[in-house]
């Protein structure tokens, strides 16, 4: 099988943000960048799944800046056998990254599955996957959580509203979308690290796939951080009177009662 997954970088989950002077994007000076949770997932699943099937090969696909080479380096720690990294810029919304996923992924001569997380754990957009199959024109399946292949259909069992589940069938090739569950991503020896390192990684130019910056439909202005957290208040005395005191609080400082 020839098995593709796509990853993306982000910044450290306990990195401070900070914005750039004209607070239209992040400044990433000094951001650890780690790849994101839920692409480990899709990573762990893809290698799984080759384990399975010898002969078969796992592709990373990552769009971005020249730094992404290290995320995919991680993949390939996993046990992915390929990296492939296309530049784009760094503030490429969602259509741009998924149609060049895409673009790439058609310049293969052949492709059976593509897995992704369900979403970046920066942004929450959870839309990548979904523009990526509609562009490829084939089906997608997301927030899965187990998953049964056979050689030309994927069984999913993927999460919905009010914490039920429901399975869905879809024919080969699909969009896979993995959500937390449905493995356990495998910690990178350090003789594979080693090994990653040699690993080939191609680049990609927008020039080479036939797309543009024309091609991002969202550009951000603006950015705001969150307000600093009020410090609590600790209300003393019995019982009674802290029943009374908070009363008060949310009826007069508060106004939610």
């Amino acid at each position: 099988m020839n098995i593709f997954v796509s990853i993306k970088q982000i910044p450290d989950t306990e990195t401070k943000i900070k914005l750039n002077p004209n607070n239209s994007w992040i400044d990433t000076t000094g951001i650890k960048w780690v790849l994101s949770p839920f692409d480990e997932i899709a990573v762990e699943e893809a290698i799984r799944l080759k384990e399975k099937n010898p002969g078969s090969t796992v592709t990373v696909l990552s769009a971005g800046p020249a730094r992404i080479t290290e995320a995919i380096r991680t993949a390939l720690a996993m046990g992915a056998d390929t990296g492939i990294q296309i530049e784009l810029p760094e503030t490429a919304d969602n259509n741009l990254v998924a149609k060049a996923l895409a673009a790439t992924i058609r310049r293969e001569p052949k492709f059976d599955i593509v897995f992704t997380g369900k979403e970046a754990a920066d942004d929450g957009a959870g839309q990548v996957s979904q523009l990526l199959a509609e562009y490829l024109d084939i089906p997608s399946i997301t927030v899965v959580v187990s998953a049964d292949y056979s050689p030309t259909s994927v069984k999913c069992k993927r999460e919905i509203e009010g914490g039920s589940f429901e399975m869905v069938e879809a024919s080969l090739p699909a969009v896979i979308a993995g959500q937390k569950g449905m493995n356990e991503p495998r910690y990178a020896s350090l003789p594979n690290i080693m090994k990653a390192k040699k690993k080939e990684i191609k680049t990609l130019k927008m020039a080479d796939l036939g797309i543009s910056e024309a091609d991002q439909k969202i550009r951000h202005k603006n950015f705001q951080l969150p307000l600093p957290k009020q410090a609590g208040k600790r209300i003393t005395g019995d019982p009674a009177d802290q029943a009374k005191e908070l009363v008060r609080l949310l009826h007069q400082e508060a106004k939610v009662v």
